[in-house]
């Protein structure tokens, strides 16, 4: 069983050690052996699943306030029990982040009903071939065309992409050079004109595609805020949702240690248990500390932004960058201590060596927050 003792930390009420209960209890009763042979029918299920339970109720909000400690606490459970549970529950919150935040009721109450209750699967297109983190240097036009926007363009590695029901989808208007000059739609799936280009495949299989938008038109009204105000959109989504990342690091990191502490109980080398060298209590010891100084980072920054704060730009990137490169090593400890069975296909430790790389790039690579970190210091 994984260490919750940090639910007693005075970052959280009692509804969040509610909640985590609840959340632990689902996931003991669904997660254990999911099928993610078929992983486009595997993550429909568990968006269906999540949805049933009420937990994606969580992922949007009418009145603009998500809690950022709900969201990381969901998502680090879920990552603990399975990858691909943590993925189908975090993208229904990013692929939908700009609507609460930014949207109109009308576009809050086509939407959001929908996506809260698994009915829809939601996602969150922003990345393009030549332009991974450098948002401003998107390419993908939206041109307007009377009470239309036409769309061209491709947009690549879109988590979600080939199964969602609808696009966040982030397009160059052209009111201004740079980043000033995007925008933000909604972009339902079934529009004209937009098809799938290629589906990907990567170490730890998720949904992901390259989406192509050929003269695909859409009204006026899709454009979610003023134009012009895409970069900062997709910054405030990305604000709230990088710290959330951080968690699931965090739950994949908790399922390593647990893997590890048993194994090393179990296991005897010349007559005696693995746990009894020394050098084992240290990389045991050196698991604990990783993940209980990712878990203050990553709880901090969901705090502060509960607590008002309008940007926690500093804050989230630090969350993600340290508890994102602290799983990787932990995970890593783990296979190293687990021996051959460590890199066997299938074990436990083997998926998560494959689900934690991808953390380390997404929403933002490790090296981006350094320079994000950075900034924020010496800009002071």
């Amino acid at each position: 069983m994984a260490d919750r003792s940090f639910l007693d930390w005075p970052f959280f009420d009692d509804r969040h050690r509610a909640l985590a209960d609840a959340v632990e209890g689902w996931a003991d009763q669904h997660l254990a052996g999911v099928d993610h042979g078929d992983v486009d029918a595997a993550c429909r299920a568990l968006v269906s699943g999540l949805g049933a339970a009420g937990f994606l109720q969580h992922t949007g909000a009418e009145d603009g306030k998500l809690d950022v400690r709900t969201l990381c606490l969901i998502r680090e459970t879920l990552a603990r029990h399975d990858g691909l549970a943590d993925f189908a529950f975090a993208m229904q919150g990013l692929g939908t982040g700009a609507i609460s935040l930014f949207g109109t009721p009308d576009q809050k109450a086509q939407w959001l009903p929908a996506t809260r209750s698994g009915k829809a699967i939601s996602a969150f297109a922003l990345t393009e071939p030549q332009s991974g983190s450098d948002v401003a240097n998107s390419t993908m036009t939206a041109a307007r065309d009377g009470d239309d926007f036409v769309l061209n363009g491709e947009k690549t590695w879109i988590s979600n992409g080939g199964i969602a029901d609808v696009y966040t989808l982030f397009a160059r208007t052209g009111e201004a050079p740079g980043a000033k000059g995007l925008s933000a739609f909604i972009v339902p799936a079934e529009v004209e004109g937009l098809e799938i280009a290629e589906r990907l495949d990567t170490i730890a299989p998720h949904p992901l595609a390259t989406l192509r938008f050929t003269d695909c038109r859409i009204p006026a009204s899709a454009m979610i805020g003023r134009p012009g105000e895409g970069f900062k959109i997709a910054m405030s989504v990305l604000d709230i949702f990088r710290s959330t990342v951080g968690a699931a690091a965090l739950g994949f990191a908790r399922r390593a240690l647990d893997e590890s502490a048993k194994r090393v109980a179990k296991r005897h080398v010349q007559g005696a248990p693995l746990s009894d060298l020394q050098i084992v209590q240290g990389h045991i010891a050196d698991m604990a500390l990783d993940i209980d100084a990712a878990a203050l980072l990553v709880y901090r920054a969901a705090w502060t932004k509960d607590m008002g704060a309008p940007r926690i730009t500093r804050e989230a990137a630090m969350a993600k960058l340290f508890a994102t490169d602290r799983a990787q090593e932990v995970i890593d400890k783990a296979v190293q201590l687990h021996g051959a069975d460590g890199v066997r296909s299938g074990h436990a430790v083997e998926t998560l060596y494959r689900e934690i790389r991808a953390l380390r790039i997404y929403e933002g690579a490790s090296d981006v927050q350094k320079v994000i970190i950075a900034r924020q210091t010496l800009g002071g």
